[in-house]
């Protein structure tokens, strides 16, 4: 039984976490990219960025260019205060989209205090409650009955991974 595809977007495509992300789901047998987007370098091939990416994908477009009911997921490796921006456009054009933050736009329950770190005003505030900021082995069992999920940084993530044994 063969299992369905996930078409999958990565807006930051071209950035440092961008190209990681595209390198491991390129090799992904499930997923097939949609779109790789970036706000500068419209029409290159992703592989003039990362030589490590082999498989033919589409060139890098702009956000503007998506058709969002095609989609089933939404990676953002975008800087802070972006995500949040083409999130609260494009929640609603599409009821099943999932949206997986890489920033920090939506790891803070309060706007306050997100605006006071960042220095930048939250755009979606509402959309804040309906997040799930995890490191999704953690919450295995939750994750589905949210649409937007926040990941953590590099820090947290790596003190949190080892540490599963030992809660276990």
């Amino acid at each position: 039984m063969s299992q369905k595809k996930i078409k999958v977007v990565i807006a930051g495509a071209t950035g440092f976490v961008g190209l990681d992300l595209v390198h491991i789901l390129s090799k992904h047998p499930n997923v097939v990219i949609k779109h790789l987007c970036a706000q500068k370098n419209i029409g290159k091939k992703i592989s003039s960025f990362d030589r490590r990416i082999k498989k033919k994908l589409p060139k890098i477009s702009s956000v503007s260019k998506i058709d969002w009911n095609s989609l089933d997921l939404v990676f953002l490796s975008l800087p802070n205060g972006e995500a949040q921006k083409l999130i609260v456009k494009n929640y609603s054009k599409n009821k099943k989209l999932i949206f997986i933050d890489l920033s920090a736009d939506f790891r803070m329950t309060n706007s306050k205090i997100y605006e006071k770190n960042y220095n930048i005003k939250h755009k979606a505030k509402k959309l804040i409650k309906k997040t799930l900021y995890s490191i999704p082995e953690f919450n295995k069992n939750i994750i589905k009955n949210f649409r937007i999920i926040s990941n953590p940084g590099c820090y947290p993530t790596s003190i949190q991974i080892p540490l599963i044994p030992l809660i276990n």
